[in-house]
């Protein structure tokens, strides 16, 4: 199969594309920096060194490609998510004009069906897991509904083409090599600084997904039924629970625990829906339809 990789160079770009050729589809990825199409081409796929912000340079790379399958893995997220909130303009517009321009091309290109990352975390609050029908939480805290809102319109966007079949998958926050969540990532650094709270009780329900069975899961994605599948691990967790075996399984302290209020203070409302509101999603339908089997969840002991 020919498959075209936006955002290839990227935390799941890399685990991906390397998937897909072992799988042995013809794979182009789309870069915008020469060191990612070098390691594009070392890993054996064929390198499309573009800005997604140029339409006519997507046109031109997605024709070249001659794909069928269009997989947006576009995203502009810093190395250290302290840095997050600076960088979140710049990733929205990304993801919604660069992305836009990839979907139209992707339209005009004669695309058999389009995969779109999304969140798996940042459904809409409630009590249980979320299955695929219930939608984001765009009334959550300031930054939260600002993403939230985003995917929104991102998955809308995806699933909207009378051209193209529409997938949408809502992957759970990526650990293992080159993500945040890692012993070598920023996140276990924070934690060995005590600088990662349990706020309040922490029943912030998180959903984690390895980044490659997230690869994999998406592969699977190119040849099963269009739709909604939330990619994420089947140890779904308050933060009560997993930072603490996270902070002992990379060498840190036990984490500090403060009230929602001097989080509040000192952090702000996003923070504390974080630790407190967040909710875990099922992955019952990619089990059952995409073949699905995620590892545990690394760092928890059960």
């Amino acid at each position: 199969m020919k498959v075209f990789v936006a955002g290839a160079s990227g935390a799941i770009g890399r685990p991906l594309i390397a998937e897909l050729v072992r799988q042995q589809h013809k794979v182009t990825g789309m870069t915008h920096s020469e060191r990612g199409a070098r390691q594009l081409v070392q890993m054996g796929a064929t390198a499309a060194q573009a800005s997604a912000f140029d339409a006519r340079a997507v046109v031109q790379a997605l024709r070249r490609s001659e794909a069928e399958m269009v997989i947006d893995q576009l995203t502009s997220l810093p190395r250290d998510p302290a840095e997050l909130a600076a960088a979140l303009p710049g990733d929205r517009e990304l993801r919604l004009r660069g992305g836009g321009n990839l979907y139209r091309a992707a339209e005009a290109s004669g695309i058999r069906k389009y995969i779109q990352q999304s969140s798996g975390f940042f459904l809409k609050a409630g009590t249980g897991l979320a299955d695929e029908s219930e939608g984001l939480a765009i009334d959550a805290s300031k930054a939260v509904a600002a993403s939230a809102r985003m995917y929104a319109e991102l998955e809308e966007r995806a699933l909207r083409s009378e051209r193209m079949e529409g997938t949408v998958l809502r992957y759970g926050f990526f650990y293992g090599p080159n993500t945040w969540y890692h012993p070598e990532g920023m996140v276990a650094d924070q934690v060995r600084r005590r600088q990662f709270p349990i706020i309040g009780q922490g029943q912030g329900v998180w959903s984690f997904v390895h980044i490659e069975d997230a690869a994999l899961a998406t592969v699977a994605a190119l040849s099963a039924e269009a739709g909604i599948y939330n990619v994420v691990d089947s140890d779904p967790c308050a933060i009560s629970l997993w930072l603490p075996e996270f902070a002992q399984s990379v060498g840190a302290p036990p984490p500090p625990q403060v009230s929602e209020q001097e989080a509040l203070d000192t952090a702000g409302e996003d923070a504390v829906y974080y630790a407190t509101k967040l909710r875990g999603a099922s992955n019952r339908k990619a089990i059952e339809t995409l073949g699905f089997r995620p590892r545990p969840l690394q760092w928890l002991n059960r």
